[in-house]
């Protein structure tokens, strides 16, 4: 009984800033309200909307798709990145955790402005391709409905790639040193070592990674919103961006909340199986 005293107050301030949101925004999805005027009890309709619009469900759609670039690219890059580090010098080796971890200390809306710089049809990266001569491969990067997608996950990745790096190379740094010189002695070349040593001993790392990417993944918001908003059309609409139009441009607080609790079952159902998953095989 002593040690729940101790932990009330942390569930205190937990159900206030969490359990009671939640539970507002439940009891939200089920109601026609403005934010304002009276509300009318509409039933699952929110629910069903979110389901059957195809606006809804794209936007959902995207946010799977983003998983590509926050999760498997993120990670299997910061695997790479954190692998190759651990063979540098101490010196080199922190310097360059460095500056992969750099992109972690930069506000996300300052990080959409800069690559929205860079993403301009007259930006850097354009005008990079046309001094080598690809200039055909320049374009409109946010404005094209076939590139604005990818050009958004791609600054998930940077974003997400020195976490991930920081966590693995600690991971890496626990391994016990005999265990690679078994590997050595039992004739194994790096890529096998890096099978056979390396990934089974951050495990627990990588379960870390991919459950923080996943997340990041659906709940993505910022980077959209200050980039393309959406847009082209609806070509980068993600779940929060289209819960933040819903409740604030077309100010339906129930389709907002309705919209919010999916997300948060999407994460659940998305995200406690991998954590299973990856116990299991520790």
């Amino acid at each position: 009984m002593s040690g729940w005293l101790y932990v009330l107050p942390a569930l205190g301030v937990y159900a206030w800033l969490v359990i009671q949101p939640f539970a507002l925004s439940v009891q939200y999805s089920f109601y026609q309200w403005n934010g304002i005027g009276p509300s009318k009890w509409v039933g699952f309709d929110n629910y069903i909307e979110v389901f059957s619009d195809p606006n809804r469900l794209g936007a959902i759609a995207n946010a799977f798709k983003l998983m590509f670039f926050y999760t498997v690219l993120a990670v299997a890059l910061a695997l790479l990145a954190a692998a190759v580090t651990r063979g540098m010098t101490s010196r080199w080796g922190r310097v360059s955790q460095t500056v992969l971890f750099l992109p972690q200390v930069i506000p996300l809306v300052g990080a959409g402005i800069a690559w929205e710089w860079l993403y301009q049809p007259q930006g850097p990266i354009n005008e990079t391709l046309r001094a080598i001569g690809l200039g055909a491969l320049a374009k409109p990067w946010l404005s094209d409905f076939d590139t604005a997608l990818p050009a958004v996950g791609f600054v998930g990745t940077w974003l997400l790639i020195g976490l991930c790096t920081m966590l693995l190379s600690t991971g890496m740094g626990k391994i016990d040193s005999t265990l690679y010189d078994a590997a050595k002695v039992d004739g194994a070349g790096p890529v096998r070592e890096f099978f056979a040593v390396t990934l089974p001993g951050v495990r627990a790392e990588l379960t870390v990674c991919v459950t923080v990417t996943l997340i990041a993944a659906l709940a993505s918001f910022d980077v959209v919103y200050v980039m393309t908003k959406g847009g082209p059309g609806v070509a980068t609409m993600v779940p929060g961006m289209d819960i933040y139009t819903i409740a604030f441009a077309q100010n339906r607080i129930g389709a907002a909340s309705a919209m919010a609790v999916v997300l948060m079952i999407l994460v659940l159902i998305v995200v406690i199986p991998v954590q299973r998953l990856m116990a299991e095989k520790r």
